[in-house]
């Protein structure tokens, strides 16, 4: 056998030996490398050494799988298969290997196949000749640079905090929540984003409670039986102050020393969602740990005084509960930083983990006290939602803009508050984060808050990549920063695969946030990927059962995965009516029932009519109706209305009729994405 160091490696059943063929044949005729053995005489030490080395040395794997290798329960492919899943667990997260493709119509939730592969996106090959496009996506993953240094688990911690809570008025906004990242929020750096919350639809803004879907399992679960010795869990420190009204700030300590030590790169930290989840909460430090996935967990208290503050903290080592160190401080509030730092210091030495310097003020000075305060004020009511916290928030950033104009991070935050769905608040947020990165342009938010305005608003395509790239740049933990650039260079064009890695790391290292668990879900319902995405919309609701957009899309994953009696039961409990209206208008249609199915969605024009025309035109382009698709289409490009829809237009399920239109071709020409896709593929 030849060797073919870093070759593409196929194996399949034998079985399924033709079509093996096929695709061997259609990337050597691209100049791929590939080892494809075409002998039934498998096995013998010298083949079964030779077959360990290829798999550990090829560049991808393809796995074959079919009726037939369904049918074989046992089988040599079976070893390979799982000598290359075992192989994925020493890989970088982001790092391409599997493709798993189906030349037939076996059900991708019933394959009999390692669990590793289910972690990424899989092909589908229509019967006959190989098409062109898997062998250019094939090409693309062998040519991409697979260099970049794998960001630790604790890196997502930072990610999940850039994009989360913003309450928004449109059903579209929605939508971004599960496109942009759904990540939680640091004192510091709190990124002000998209709350999946019943307040974002346009015809309810209350908040509407649903039923709980029946959950296999209640509790949440260990993340992993093999839990990391570097690895920590930061607790929301308590607030002991006489009259307990410092909660804001002993909550904005707890994220900034998560954030601090996520700089690590070598540290496992979780996310504060997470965290915060047993905030009040009656629990043991080993079941916090057990539950998050933790060797080590840190917890504190904050007593603050008008000036004075006294902090006081112990990291305690979860399998013997016993104290690592424990340290108090009596400061006055001007040294608030230094205790954060000192304290994030001695977690990383007693863990022997190694702190990466993060940006500051680019001359070298923090904001005044007043402002810092104002800020982590802002980020409690952010964090909250409740009634009222929205405008309470955006009034503490904007205050604090005014305590120090110097301040660019309370600039980034009050930019992200805008309602960018309007002109006027749109270059009201483009001037703010300008003004934050004139007086800082190290502020990694800020360039990573900018590069989504002009993606998601403005269609800037080339700007918006660099200012992500500078993002990443300056914060390589940034793994919201990645998402976004991932989509902005593969999903838009339909290549899910790196976008969907650097997510599963996210809900890795946060696996108590629903928000994070929708944004995976919605991204698979994207790339095809339906039965998964129905999965992840259930173990969110599982988490947070009061979410309309998690019900309304669940149950739009279940009608694309063909399972229409779920979803029908699904859209019938959406707590909200709007929401409820516009599945069903979905599910009626798919399941024949013409007359209803025109009945809701005449009531979605009677009571919506000109402020969804993107959604409307989802709507119209499922049912088949492509002229009153475009329609609505045309007119929204017109007023400039939701342009987050026309960035998702391009791979969402529900507009693929309209796709082969030449008036969809035009649409994606004047938003200059066919002048973004020559950029990135040159010759395409």
């Amino acid at each position: 056998m030849t060797e073919l160091t870093g070759a593409v490696f196929i194996s399949y059943a034998s079985e399924d030996a033709e079509v093996a063929q096929r695709i061997c044949d259609a990337l050597k005729s691209a100049g791929i490398e590939v080892w494809f053995d075409q002998s039934e005489l498998r096995g013998g030490d010298a083949w079964d050494n030779q077959i360990r080395k290829q798999i550990q040395e090829c560049a991808l794997f393809i796995p074959i799988i079919s009726a037939h290798s369904q049918a074989r329960l046992e089988g040599y492919f079976r070893r390979e298969w799982r000598l290359a899943a075992e192989r994925t667990h020493d890989m970088a997260v982001e790092k391409a290997f599997l493709v798993p493709v189906v030349v037939d119509d076996t059900p991708e939730r019933q394959a009999s196949v390692p669990p590793g592969f289910r972690d990424v996106q899989w092909t589908r090959l229509p019967p006959g000749a190989i098409p062109s496009s898997f062998v250019e996506r094939v090409s693309r993953l062998l040519s991409k640079d697979r260099t970049l240094s794998a960001s630790s688990a604790a890196s997502a911690n930072h990610a999940n905090r850039v994009n989360s809570d913003q309450p928004t008025r449109k059903l579209s906004r929605l939508r971004l929540f599960a496109l942009v990242a759904v990540l939680v929020v640091v004192a510091a750096l709190i990124a002000v984003g998209y709350v999946a919350g019943d307040r974002f639809w346009p015809w309810k803004r209350g908040a509407v409670g649903a039923r709980v879907l029946p959950a296999s399992n209640p509790a949440p679960a260990a993340v992993s039986s093999d839990i990391p010795e570097k690895s920590i869990a930061v607790l929301a420190f308590v607030d002991m102050s006489e009259k307990h009204d410092s909660e804001y700030f002993s909550d904005g300590l707890s994220e900034e020393l998560i954030d601090r030590l996520a700089q690590s790169p070598d540290l496992r930290v979780v996310a504060r969602t997470s965290s915060f989840y047993f905030k009040g909460k009656q629990a043991t430090i080993a079941d916090i740990a057990k539950t998050l996935g933790v060797a080590n967990v840190l917890e504190g208290s904050v007593r603050k005084s008008g000036r004075a503050l006294r902090v006081a903290a112990q990291l305690i080592r979860a399998a013997d509960g016993a104290h690592i160190w424990s340290q108090s401080y009596d400061r006055n509030l001007a040294d608030i930083f230094q205790v954060q730092e000192d304290l994030a210091d001695r977690v990383a030495q007693a863990l022997n983990a190694a702190l990466r310097g993060g940006a500051s003020q680019t001359d070298g000075q923090g904001p005044s006290k007043e402002a810092y305060n104002l800020v982590l004020e802002g980020n409690y009511f952010f964090n909250r939602l409740n009634g009222g916290d929205w405008d309470k928030a955006r009034q503490a950033y904007a205050d604090a803009t005014k305590a120090d104009p110097s301040y660019a991070l309370a600039w980034a935050k009050l930019a992200e508050t805008e309602d960018k769905d309007t002109s006027e608040g749109l270059a009201l947020a483009i001037r703010d984060l300008r003004r934050s990165l004139s007086l800082d342009p190290n502020l990694a938010f800020a360039h990573y808050a900018l590069g989504r305005t002009l993606m998601y608003y403005e269609w800037n395509w080339p700007e918006a990549k660099i200012e992500l790239e500078r993002a990443i740049e300056l914060d390589p933990n940034n793994l919201s920063a990645r998402v976004e650039l991932a989509y902005l260079t593969q999903g838009i064009f339909g290549q899910f695969d790196t976008k969907l890695r650097y997510l599963r790391q996210i809900v890795a290292n946060d696996p108590l946030d629903s928000r994070s668990l929708i944004h995976l879900a919605y991204s698979l319902l994207l790339a095809d990927q339906f039965d998964e995405a129905a999965s992840a919309f259930q173990r969110a609701l599982q988490l947070n059962d009061r979410n309309s957009f998690a019900h309304m899309y669940y149950g739009e994953a279940l009608l694309l995965a063909g399972r229409k009696q779920e979803a029908l039961a699904a859209m019938q409990d959406v707590g909200d009516e709007g929401a409820k209206l516009w599945g069903l208008t979905l599910v009626y249609w798919a399941s024949g029932r013409k007359a209803e199915s025109d009945a809701t969605l005449a009531e979605i024009e009677k009571r919506w009519g000109k402020e969804e025309l993107p959604m409307l035109a989802r709507l119209y382009a499922y049912r088949g109706d492509r002229d009153a698709a475009f329609d609505r289409l045309e007119r929204a490009y017109e007023k400039k209305q939701d342009p987050l829809e026309f960035a998702l237009m391009p791979v969402d399920p529900l507009m693929r009729s309209l796709r082969a239109d030449p008036r969809f071709a035009a649409l994606l020409a004047k938003m200059k994405l066919n002048e973004w896709k020559k950029a990135v593929f040159p010759g395409s």
